[in-house]
């Protein structure tokens, strides 16, 4: 007998953005941060094959559907069905044990209601509210694959008193209920995709949202036997010839491409949130980079290794997630920064701080091997986790100047010295409430697995320096070469943490350069006062690596800074830094440039002066130059002003610029953004540093791309910020200096525009 349905979803619309309950006939809403686009045009929700026609993507934070014409006088009390054919993108971490929502109607605390959908690591649930008791089957072990079609299924049968819990057509958990369990509806709408009780963070965002391709939801109004949820399974299997389907639930980065503050040529990802790119990687002729990642929306949650691999570290191309948190294993609870080596057998290991809640302290260091050798993929798509952690945090271990801040434990960096494996991990140095300084922790291996406690690698002074923070994350260590007298150098960088909210809070990359001696496993700093690599709020999260050429390369994070909503409203926060090569000078200082492959992304050169002529000619020269994803190279000088450099997103009038400038009397590097944007929410300000350089020429090398603007000057140090322009025709460039132009001398002045880093 076939069963009689109370509202179906089939999702063959294809495009637009309603979807039709076909029992009613009425049309629903898809909720769509896109429909009412903020920073770009409107644009209809995304729409994929689905397992007959199409189905909707639900892109995790946003995406929802919304009955309006739901009849809760019509829903049966007694007895009904809710299934769905679902593929998940991903799986969130379950704040307060709430369900990602399928298709829900409740209100837990008020036990009325029910919800369909699937916890953390592909668990799944059905729950229902009698008005005084709420009813819960879960899945347990039996989990659904992310990327993959599953059909969830949950019914209610007040007579047979079950609750049954259903996955592709095999019953997978029952609850037995009282006799005479009725379902009592909430007052909440009916959703799908959406929770209707999500919790918020950041004011702007709710969790506990469906990402990936839902098809083909349906309510029954009888309780659904099991050879007949089995039927549904099985026909749907049959149709498609054995098998189901594929599921595309892959991120496409063109859905943000005319966002006129998205980067264009910059390492990020195709969209949502990112933060540090960490554990480089050189393999088979390839460049692969790893990153922070929340696939399921612009906000930081749910922790997972992006993955981008380039044959030139600047044309990327996109990969399926690296790395996600997984039952059972040994990083249910994230995956956060570490590094990457190749092994003495050749083959890729990731080094992970896997994050554990069950345990304290609650993140360790893990591994994860390539299966290259098994499946010959020499784009490294596939790993495989050590069933056990590698390195876990002792309690009561020591430093020379404390005790070691048991708890902070992380971003692990590894390295091969001659016939040993070193590791140093993030961690800090306290006494009791006192906060010494950060340090890194160092370890030795012969196998990558068995790890011995060498001591602290350095220790920082707090109170001295309390810019560098109670902890030190990301360690990086790198050789420099030879210094001027002949002896080789290394430079040692890291980001500082706080304990607490502290005003230092700024996560400037410091560093120090110094001797390494690989047999003791010391390093001796040759300057006790940090430095910075990049005098810009923005650039942060440093990884490294020593790349086939033989340089020392460092990646970073270039935060966004901007508010949770906008983030939400733009669909994507946060990009990589330009790739740099660190050395260093003739005068022992470090080295700070950007790649030399940089040059590949060069479009055609717009302008090109090369004999010195005065700012105020090139300025009339510069008036039919514009554009927003330039690179620029410019030596200027002058005895007159003492600060030079250069205007950049400029409006005809003026109302909105940024200037970008040296000043040689204060010995400041530094960018005016207070016109930047003429949008009030905006941040905006000067930010810079004191910086030396030792010539009246200011040579700047700059690196416009859309809201970026990273400038290095000298090869000495960068400034890396942000800007976000209201008005398009921003995108003016002149000369600025604080006297007459007519007295200040253009040496060199090259401009190129600059193609996507993505095909």
């Amino acid at each position: 007998m076939k069963a009689p349905l109370l509202a179906s979803w089939k999702f063959d619309e294809g495009k637009g953005k309603h979807v039709r309950e076909q029992v009613s006939g009425e049309e629903h809403y898809i909720n769509y941060v896109f429909n009412e686009a903020k920073y770009k045009p409107n644009s209809d929700p995304v729409w994929r094959k689905g397992l007959e026609g199409s189905s909707l993507l639900f892109d995790g934070y946003s995406t929802w559907v919304e009955s309006e014409g739901w009849k809760s006088d019509s829903f049966p009390e007694q007895a009904f069905t809710v299934a769905a054919w679902i593929a998940a993108r991903s799986f969130e971490s379950g704040n307060e044990k709430r369900l990602t929502a399928v298709i829900n109607q409740h209100h837990r605390e008020e036990m009325r209601g029910f919800i369909l959908g699937h916890y953390r690591h592909g668990e799944c649930s059905f729950q229902v509210g009698t008005g005084e008791k709420w009813l819960e089957v879960w899945s347990g072990d039996e989990v659904i694959p992310a990327g993959e079609w599953a059909m969830v299924a949950g019914t209610f049968d007040s007579e047979a008193c079950k609750l049954n819990l259903f996955i592709n057509g095999t019953k997978v958990a029952e609850k037995s209920l009282t006799a005479g369990s009725r379902l009592v509806l909430s007052d909440q709408p009916l959703w799908i995709g959406k929770n209707n009780q999500a919790l918020m963070i950041n004011e702007a965002v709710a969790l506990h949202m469906f990402s990936g391709l839902i098809d083909e939801v349906t309510v029954y109004k009888r309780a659904l036997s099991d050879q007949e949820v089995l039927d549904i399974y099985e026909s749907r299997i049959d149709q498609n010839d054995g098998s189901l389907p594929e599921a595309n639930v892959a991120m496409d980065r063109s859905r943000l491409a005319d966002d006129p503050h998205r980067p264009g040529y910059h390492f990020l990802p195709p969209e949502h949130w990112m933060n540090e790119p960490h554990a480089p990687l050189y393999f088979e002729g390839k460049y692969h980079l790893f990153y922070q990642a929340n696939p399921r929306g612009p906000f930081w949650h749910n922790i997972h290794w992006g993955h981008m691999v380039s044959e030139d570290l600047v044309h990327w191309h996109d990969l399926p997630m690296a790395l996600m948190p997984e039952k059972g294993a040994v990083d249910p609870d994230g995956d956060w920064s570490g590094s990457a080596v190749v092994d003495d057998d050749g083959i890729p290991v990731l080094f992970i701080t896997a994050g554990d809640d069950s345990v304290f302290p609650p993140t360790r260091t893990a591994i994860a091997r390539s299966t290259f050798p098994e499946d010959g993929d020499r784009d490294l798509k596939c790993w495989q986790k050590h069933p056990e952690v590698v390195t876990v945090q002792e309690e009561g271990l020591k430093a020379r100047t404390g005790g070691i801040f048991y708890g902070q434990f992380r971003d692990p960096f590894v390295w091969k010295e001659g016939n040993r494996w070193i590791q140093i991990i993030g961690s800090g140095i306290k006494e009791g409430d006192r906060y010494v300084g950060g340090t890194a922790l160092m370890y030795s291996s012969n196998d990558l697995e068995r790890w011995t406690y060498e001591g602290s690698f350095m220790e920082g002074d707090y109170a001295k320096y309390p810019k560098t923070g109670h902890v030190w994350e990301l360690p990086v260590f790198l050789p420099l070469g030879r210094d001027s007298s002949g002896k080789e150098k290394h430079v040692f960088l890291i980001n500082p943490w706080y304990d607490y909210p502290h005003p230092d809070n700024i996560k400037y990359v410091w560093y120090w350069i110094g001797s390494w001696d690989a047999e003791s496993l010391t390093f001796a700093p040759d300057h006790e006062e940090p430095r910075l690599t990049d005098v810009g709020e923005h650039f942060t999260g440093p990884s490294g690596m020593v790349d086939p050429k033989g340089r020392s390369l460092v990646f970073s994070i270039a935060q966004g800074k901007r508010l949770p909503m906008h983030e939400y409203e733009a669909g994507w926060a946060h990009n990589g830094g330009i790739p740099v090569e660190l050395g260093l000078h003739e005068d022992d200082s470090l080295m700070v440039r950007p790649i030399e492959e940089m040059a590949l992304l060069r479009k055609e050169q717009l302008f090109s002066l090369e004999e010195t002529t005065n700012a105020a000619t090139v300025n009339e020269q510069l008036k039919n130059v514009q554009g927003d994803m330039l690179e620029i190279n410019l030596e200027v000088e002058s005895d007159q002003a003492s600060a030079v450099g250069m205007v950049l997103r400029h409006t005809d009038d003026h109302d909105e610029e940024t200037i970008l400038y040296y000043d040689h009397s204060e010995k400041r590097f530094e960018i005016n953004r207070e016109k930047s944007s003429l949008d009030e929410e905006v941040i905006n300000g000067i930010e810079g540093g004191e910086v030396e350089i030792n010539s009246s020429t200011v040579k700047l090398h700059i690196f416009l791309d859309r809201s970026m603007i990273e400038v290095y000057l000298d090869e000495r140090i960068g400034l890396t910020s942000r800007v976000y322009p209201t008005r398009r025709e921003a995108t003016g460039l002149s000369i600025w200096a604080n006297k007459a132009l007519e007295d200040v001398s253009v040496h060199k002045l090259r401009i190129w525009s600059m193609n996507s880093a993505y095909s």
